[in-house]
């Protein structure tokens, strides 16, 4: 067994080339070979969001806070509140984030495939966050 402490990890800034807005990053998890889970928690003011990116083997998001967004590509954006349980499948482009005016917190779950848990892609258009 063991045992990580609350407050044993620092937070971490989303990196501007995956993120839009202030962004903060709190590990939960990375779980030893030969498991794959990493759980984070991903806190996003309001206006900030993911790039479009996938997952090779899918993603689940618990809504913690607020109120947000989330589209795949192609897809209607849709909101998000706190209590939702949102599930990305195996490579499909996404992203997510806080609404215009409020913040949004969620867990973020996935698993490793060859040491990898998420494809970066392009950024979201200020037309593609809008629903434009």
């Amino acid at each position: 067994m063991e045992i990580i402490e609350c407050g044993s990890r620092p937070s971490v800034r989303g990196a501007t080339e995956y993120f839009t807005g202030s962004v903060r990053q709190d590990p939960v998890l990375e779980a030893p070979h030969p498991a794959r889970v990493r759980v984070v928690t991903v806190t996003f003011e309001p206006g900030a969001r993911t790039a479009w990116h996938t997952h090779p083997l899918g993603q689940t998001l618990i809504v913690t806070a607020g109120r947000g967004l989330a589209q795949t590509w192609g897809g209607t954006l849709r909101e998000i509140r706190a209590g939702d349980v949102v599930w990305f499948p195996p490579g499909e482009k996404h992203w997510h984030g806080a609404g215009p005016d409020t913040a949004m917190a969620h867990i973020a779950i996935q698993e490793a495939l060859d040491g990898k848990v998420v494809d970066w892609l392009e950024h979201v258009t200020v037309e593609q966050y809008s629903g434009a």
